[in-house]
């Protein structure tokens, strides 16, 4: 090798130091020694490594250019520049060609540079980074799962689909879902009606005169109102009957009223608990069997769940924000709606459901559906041309109002909560002792008079309610 070429080789490898290695800080040295090398060769990706032979060679070569790249600063050092995750051998060749050594070359990403950024992004974090197999490893502990998946985005900028994650999520991952379920139902309907029946006959009975409208309008209700009485079965809440005779004519006049008023209120507050990431299900209501014909006529039976259903899914993004997918319904049977086919009678649902995403911290609400659904009816009946007399046209007309309306709220509140003691838990039946034969027989109780001593129910138990509590007015 000439002194020219030397030169020229070794400006080339100081041109490609300065543009791939910025700074001396980031060079390493392999050295080969008696003919084999200490080690085997890391080389980060796009940066530099010098391997120093204790022989001259004369001859390099790289199995696989693409992995890394070299050239010749003199005949005892190699410059080595990694190019892609791989492994790869340099071989060096001796003066008389034979061989000195293969050095094996391991290029891994540049973990180096990645743990820099990932302490300027996720400062704090417990996050330990290794290469393995021309991929990173992630291991140690987050605080929440937001964070993660920020450094496994980085990572994918440093190792493409070579990321193996084996971090794990602190601090508290179950969440506590509490969800108030409030409808309200009103309801009022009002009729008026007014018939008249009229029954007469002249010459000899040969001509003969029978009128009745609305209710009374057959015979048989004409009858029954002449002869004063009012309607067997009637919706209406009172009923009133005038009747008189004019010559040869019955007159029967029966007015019918009604006003009906009526309020619903449903509440229902289930409380759900699940791990960040799971699904939990809740249904408080019951199944209703639906027969289902199948072939060859014959009939199997399916259940369909009504009441009020819970479906969520949480995720604990980050410190206290909580991230709900979530799906409730409220159902409810309506036989108003119902069929009958083949002997089977089968009623109708009523169903208000909703499914949304949202976000929240801990212990805030959500108002995540509101319904207001307001059903107006208003009917007149009359008798043609009769009933568009003023004041007189009264007797030949009905009218009937009816409205309902129905609201819906549903309003949900995330917690995060961690497990406790048993113990300390009170349940609704641990204050309900059954009474002894003395006090059920001479005493006539039904439990026992006997507050628990331990656990929750002892704490509320021992707990004093007596004496004033409350507001109090003083006037």
């Amino acid at each position: 090798m000439t002194c020219t070429n030397l030169i020229k080789v070794v400006v080339a490898s100081f041109a490609i130091s300065m543009a791939v290695a910025p700074t001396a800080s980031h060079a390493e040295t392999l050295r080969v020694m008696r003919g084999s090398p200490s080690t085997a060769l890391n080389v980060p990706m796009n940066r530099a490594v010098v391997v120093e032979s204790d022989t001259p060679f004369t001859e390099l070569s790289i199995a696989n250019p693409g992995i890394a790249d070299i050239s010749s600063l003199s005949d005892r050092t190699i410059y080595v520049l990694g190019k892609e995750p791989g492994r790869t051998t340099l071989t060096l060749l001796g003066g008389d060609g034979r061989l000195i050594t293969n050095v094996e070359v391991h290029v891994t990403p540049d973990i180096a540079e990645f743990k820099e950024r990932l302490e300027q992004i996720l400062p704090g974090e417990n996050i330990e980074v290794r290469t393995a197999d021309n991929g990173i490893v992630l291991s140690g502990t987050v605080s929440s799962i937001a964070r993660l998946d920020r450094a496994m985005e980085l990572a994918q900028r440093y190792a493409p689909d070579r990321v193996s994650n084996l971090m794990s999520v602190g601090g508290t991952q179950q969440v506590m879902l509490k969800v108030r379920f409030a409808e309200m139902q009103r309801s009022v309907s009002k009729s008026l009606s007014s018939s008249i029946a009229l029954q007469g006959s002249t010459l000899g009975n040969n001509l003969g005169l029978q009128v009745g409208t609305n209710s009374t309008n057959n015979s048989g209700a004409i009858t029954s109102t002449l002869n004063g009485a009012t309607p067997a079965s009637n919706d209406a809440n009172g009923a009133f009957l005038f009747g008189f005779n004019a010559g040869g004519v019955e007159v029967g006049i029966l007015l019918e009223a009604l006003e009906a008023r009526g309020v619903v209120r449903t509440l229902a507050e289930p409380n759900l608990t699940a791990l960040s990431g799971q699904e939990a299900k809740f249904l408080a209501g019951g199944e209703y069997p639906i027969p289902v014909s199948q072939d060859g006529g014959a009939i199997t039976i399916e259940y369909k769940p009504f009441g009020v259903e819970l479906n969520f899914t949480p995720r604990v993004i980050d410190n206290d924000v909580i991230n709900l997918e979530l799906s409730a319904a409220v159902s409810s049977l309506d036989t108003s709606n119902g069929f009958t086919a083949n002997g089977f009678t089968v009623d109708a649902f009523k169903r208000r459901e909703t499914s949304t995403t949202v976000e929240m911290r801990d212990g805030e609400s959500f108002a995540i559906a509101g319904l207001l659904q307001d059903d107006f009816m208003d009917l007149s009946g009359q008798v043609p041309w009769v009933g568009d007399i003023p004041i007189l046209g009264s007797l030949f007309r009905s009218a009937e109002y009816s409205r309902k309306q129905t609201e819906l709220v549903i309003i949900v509140t995330p917690h995060l909560v961690t497990p406790t003691r048993g113990e300390v838990l009170a349940l609704p039946t641990d204050r309900v002792q059954p009474p002894t034969e003395r006090d059920l027989f001479l005493f006539g109780r039904v439990t026992a008079d006997k507050a628990p001593k331990s656990g929750g129910a002892g704490e509320v138990a021992r707990q004093d309610f007596s004496g004033s509590y409350g507001y109090v007015l003083d006037d």
